[in-house]
């Protein structure tokens, strides 16, 4: 971290964060939680426009919600960022005791019976608030390639490397589709988690709570590798700790129809979403794009 300038003053901030940080990841869990609630109680009336990106995504995704069951769930939805400060703490800086201590492990022999038959695996998940705490988990045991999107802030994007290699995670950006391929060939594990809205050029339009989607096509294209598998994997918090859950590898799958298995993977990944709502990643444009004609969701934003 010496070989770029960051004690420049404009990075004192994200040092501050950092620090903080640090001394976040050494609290108990029951007081992560009770903090992180308060803090995401103050975000709340502050974040305006991600508090509208979160409602209007959970209106649409859940038509059936009346408005005071919608503006309940945006709440506790804030109230689970706030708790993902001390998750991402973790994540980076946590030692590995502590980690396993708060977690419990559902069926991952779904992932050592492929990994003991030499096949490459694709780890499919959700972008849920405890992501990066989940993704940190997985080093306890594996050797994980980590699907990437590099931070703005090119300190914290740094730290946040630094403590998934250092934990013998490798970490591959989001479009090094090369360094992918790569990794599946060589059998590492590859955890990816495809629910965000990168444009129509590398999409196809897919349901997704009902709402054709533009869907991340790359999840259909790595699993034709040879002897690939795609399994299933979601991180879950839960009152005493967080769930580490396997799901059996999917059948048929790639097929010859890029919609079939993106319809696939999203009917996966929105059953995941049903067991947490109020962990999911709903700040984020998911509805940015879509297919000519519809109606854009975000147009007040």
């Amino acid at each position: 971290m010496t070989k770029t300038n960051f004690y420049h003053p404009k990075f004192i901030p994200t040092w501050v964060l950092i620090f903080f940080m640090r001394i976040g990841a050494k609290l108990p869990f029951s007081l992560q939680v009770i903090l992180g609630k308060g803090i995401g109680k103050i975000l709340y009336p502050l974040m305006g426009r991600f508090r509208k990106i979160a409602y209007i995504n959970i209106s649409r995704c859940f038509p059936n919600k009346n408005l005071t069951q919608v503006e309940s769930l945006v709440r506790q939805n804030f109230e689970s960022v706030g708790i993902s400060i001390f998750e991402t703490a973790n994540a980076y800086f946590a030692n590995n005791e502590k980690i396993k201590k708060i977690i419990s492990v559902n069926n991952e022999r779904y992932l050592i019976n492929a990994l003991n038959k030499d096949q490459s695996v694709i780890l499919l998940a959700a972008h849920f608030m405890p992501l990066m705490l989940g993704s940190r988990a997985l080093l306890l045991k594996h050797t994980i390639a980590n699907i990437y999107r590099p931070q703005d802030n090119p300190l914290f994007d740094e730290v946040m490397r630094k403590g998934f290699v250092d934990n013998g995670a490798v970490m591959i950006k989001t479009q090094d589709t090369r360094s992918m391929m790569k990794a599946i060939k060589n059998g590492l594990p590859i955890w990816y988690a495809p629910d965000q809205d990168l444009g129509e050029k590398n999409s196809v339009f897919a349901p997704f709570f009902n709402i054709q989607t533009a869907t991340v096509a790359a999840t259909a294209r790595l699993a034709k590798a040879k002897n690939t598998t795609v399994i299933p994997y979601f991180f879950i918090r839960t009152n005493t700790g967080y769930e580490m859950n396997f799901e059996p590898p999917l059948k048929n799958y790639p097929s010859d129809d890029p919609i079939k298995d993106a319809t696939k993977t999203n009917k996966i990944l929105q059953d995941q979403v049903l067991k947490a709502p109020e962990q999911y990643l709903w700040i984020h444009k998911r509805f940015k794009t879509q297919p000519e004609g519809e109606e854009y969701f975000y147009k007040d934003l």
